[in-house]
């Protein structure tokens, strides 16, 4: 009688899980839960994690299909998918656009890197989604590579997913809530289309407004020069053919002031360093974490930072991972067991920020020393 009494329980709940408006859980939902049980942390529930990687271009259908991967993306994330799923907040930089079919931009064919365009198969964005992402910045040099087609093809796949995205002009903010925590998110960079970086007040006013409706701030921006060339962060102007890619080091410094709680950056194609700066977070350049052809990932290139952060629930950084990744094409991107990008960071911070009281171990465990 007891057996027919648990059968009897055991399809009344699962009748109730699948009415409609009981959402299930997601991957990353159930992954947490795992992992909350199995290892839980003194930090829990006073504290959101985050994971934070840089320039994602999983393969481009311009000028022709030779560019995409030959299994449609699917092992893109795969060695990562742990640590990306692993956490209350996923972001990255998407560079690029979600778009089947369509036209490049007219002025960006008679710039001289019109090469470098790049137009993602709208199936694409689910892979995004798979992987854990919940923030993905456009603001960058190549959101507008196929116009408004392209935009507005990205925002609607992103839409699809409940991925929340900013940076363009047309969608300069998002708010999320995690726990019982709103975070806002905005993102900026130098190029057409897009939030400015160059405009420091402009920009503290967008920080300091969403404050006002959040709790943590979240800030992406894409500038610096690119290249091997620019790894140091001046604290000057940087220009890049030309271009105002606009001074970095200000940049940060000017949205924590304005109320920002970790500041993420992207764009040089390769890592800078990292440093805390009034308890808050602040990396670079989180370089090429996932791009396939069209990019060159050669030398440091290709090695990139998969950031993990704790952050308490002022905004103020608590702890921190450096998990090291390399790119080699066509295996694409995998763990670094040699931890180069975890040196390079040691070496540039020791060099560009000596006053700051970030700690790095040769493990790439993050900690302050106030």
């Amino acid at each position: 009688m007891r057996r027919y009494l648990y059968l009897l329980l055991f399809i009344i709940s699962m009748f109730e899980a699948c009415k409609p408006g009981n959402k299930q859980p997601s991957i990353k939902q159930t992954e947490a839960a795992t992992n909350s049980a199995s290892q839980q942390s003194p930090l829990t529930g006073d504290t959101i994690s985050i994971a934070a990687v840089g320039d994602m271009m999983l393969g481009t259908s311009y000028p022709s299909r030779s560019n995409l991967p030959p299994d449609s993306g699917k092992r893109s994330f795969k060695p990562v998918l742990s640590h990306l799923r692993n956490a209350d907040i996923t972001f990255g930089n998407l560079e690029g656009v979600l778009l089947d079919t369509g036209a490049a931009a007219e002025f960006k064919l008679r710039q001289r890197s019109k090469a470098y365009l790049f137009r993602m198969p709208q199936s694409y964005g689910g892979l995004i989604k798979d992987a854990g992402f919940d923030l993905i910045s456009l603001g960058n040099n190549h959101s507008n590579d196929f116009g408004l087609a392209g935009r507005k093809s990205t925002m609607r796949i992103l839409d699809s997913l409940q991925i929340a995205y900013a940076g363009l002009r047309s969608k300069p903010t998002a708010i999320i809530k995690v726990k019982d925590i709103k975070v806002g998110f905005c993102a900026f960079s130098p190029n057409s289309q897009t939030v400015t970086l160059l405009d420091l007040k402009n920009a503290a006013n967008i920080i300091q407004e969403l404050k006002q409706q959040s709790d943590i701030v979240i800030v992406s921006f894409h500038g610096g020069g690119e290249g091997t060339g620019f790894e140091h962060v001046t604290r000057a102007i940087e220009s890049y053919k030309g271009e105002n890619r606009g001074n970095v080091y200000a940049f940060a410094h000017n949205a924590i002031d304005a109320g920002a709680d970790v500041v993420l950056g992207h764009g040089p194609h390769l890592t800078r360093g990292m440093e805390l700066y009034k308890k808050r977070f602040i990396a670079y350049s989180l370089g090429n974490f996932c791009t396939y052809k069209g990019v060159n990932t050669s030398g440091v290139c290709g090695l990139a930072p998969l950031l993990k952060l704790t952050i308490n629930k002022k905004g103020e950084f608590a702890a921190g991972r450096i998990i090291a990744t390399r790119q080699t094409y066509p295996r694409g991107i995998e763990i670094d067991t040699g931890n180069r990008v975890i040196k390079k960071i040691k070496s540039l911070n020791a060099a560009d920020f000596p006053e700051s009281p970030l700690v790095i171990s040769n493990d790439g465990l993050l900690s302050a020393s106030y």
